[in-house]
């Protein structure tokens, strides 16, 4: 049974699997589960072992199975692909965000680019080769994981499958050998990107009536004073960190605020959340306490800021461990296209939680960053095909071979 990744990804964009982001949601159109009970239908049509994993609540990873030539308690390469189920909201989109459409040589459709043009390539480059298994094939494990974009909670879960396997359920039977992440790299191969930890932080102060101001105490006024100051710390407190040659330097943002009831209410409470982004070469919680202590340094009213401890804490994907995998992959991908560079992006990705686990890891798909969460969300129709194609040369010509047992 063979897919085309045009055709399939047009079917994984037409079931709907968006990530609520934290806020309250109700809807056939909310988490993943439709988009993995169609996934496991898949892999049975394909003939594949699946494994259901619960991640939380009406979340689950699925992962398929292509056994290879030699299994891996006996020496056999295992090959980790990775693409997640879940997408962002669609408010504020211009298309009809779950009716997939081709046009002008691009398929349109929410999570089109970011990230189930990555899913389908993959999915096609699986069925060719459960097809036709090439000579000395490694184990590929397909895992399509859940909450990506809000806490990579799926994959965090899905290496406990290496790191601290449950008993009795040996589906991975070691770790893997190399892990490719599916995301949008414009058909780069991605081989560092930066971390990131996040977290909120509040003023408090004394709720009143607005037509006596003076009697509370404002929070939104208070936090106003608090933000000056990590305005402050992203022009120049970030500068301590190491810059990374493809990378770059560390960054800080604040992206959301919220506090007050109502208009006519001195608001006792203001939020805001704050986004730092960490290269390689610095830990996010070290991160975390440079910008703490900086806050300290330079905080001078007279009263407190409270820091929450952080929500998110995702490791920088270094390129120290996995040189050899991302030249292997890019030498496929250049006799496919005809180029390919090896890149640093500034964003986070599921490998750097398999790559902390102890896999060699890169990013790799269809599509272009720039297309990703966008209104009229669209991967290349050319780019699918390059994508299955890449990855099926890649496996079926040994662009993977087991590590051993001495190797880290």
């Amino acid at each position: 049974m063979l897919l085309d990744p045009v055709e399939t990804t047009a079917q994984l964009v037409a079931i709907p699997s968006v990530n609520p982001m934290g806020r309250d949601a109700a809807g056939p159109e909310f988490f993943e589960g439709r988009l993995t009970d169609h996934l496991e239908g898949l892999f049975a049509r394909l003939g594949l072992p699946t494994l259901r994993q619960p991640v939380a609540p009406g979340r689950e990873n699925i992962l398929a199975r292509l056994d290879g030539t030699i299994p891996p308690d006996r020496g056999g390469a295992v090959l980790l692909l990775d693409a997640h189920q879940d997408t962002v909201p669609v408010e504020g989109m211009t298309i009809e965000p779950f009716r997939p459409e081709v046009r002008d040589g691009r398929l349109h459709g929410r999570g089109a680019c970011d990230t189930k043009g990555s899913m389908a390539a993959m999915l096609s480059a699986v069925a060719r080769l459960a097809e036709s298994p090439p000579p000395d094939m490694p184990t590929v494990i397909l895992a399509c994981a859940v909450n990506e974009e809000f806490g990579f909670t799926g994959a965090a879960s899905l290496a406990g499958l290496w790191t601290d396997p449950p008993a009795g359920a040996r589906f991975i039977s070691r770790r893997p050998d190399a892990a490719i992440v599916g995301e949008p790299t414009g058909l780069d191969v991605v081989v560092a990107h930066k971390g990131a930890v996040r977290w909120t932080c509040r003023t408090h102060g004394k709720a009143g009536h607005s037509s006596n101001p003076d009697a509370g105490a404002n929070a939104i006024y208070r936090m106003a004073r608090a933000l000056a100051v990590f305005e402050r710390y992203q022009a120049e407190g970030v500068g301590h960190a190491p810059r990374h040659p493809l990378c770059g330097g560390a960054t800080l943002s604040v992206g959301t605020i919220r506090g007050g009831i109502s208009v006519n209410t001195i608001p006792d409470l203001c939020e805001i959340e704050i986004d730092r982004r960490v290269p390689p070469g610095e830990s996010p919680e070290d991160a975390y306490r440079h910008v703490l202590d900086f806050f300290a340094r330079h905080w001078r009213e007279p009263f407190d800021v409270e820091h929450m401890p952080p929500a998110l804490v995702l490791p920088p994907l270094s390129d120290d461990a996995n040189g050899p995998l991302g030249q292997s992959l890019a030498d496929a991908v250049e006799a496919v296209i005809g180029r390919c560079c090896t890149i640093g992006e500034p964003y986070g990705t599921h490998a750097a939680i398999y790559a902390a686990a102890g896999v060699p890891s890169v990013v790799f798909g269809p599509g272009y960053l720039e297309q990703a969460h966008t209104r009229d969300e669209w991967v290349p129709i050319e780019h699918l095909e390059q994508a299955a194609e890449v990855l099926y040369r890649f496996v079926s010509q040994g662009g993977v071979a087991p590590r051993g047992e001495g190797r880290p």
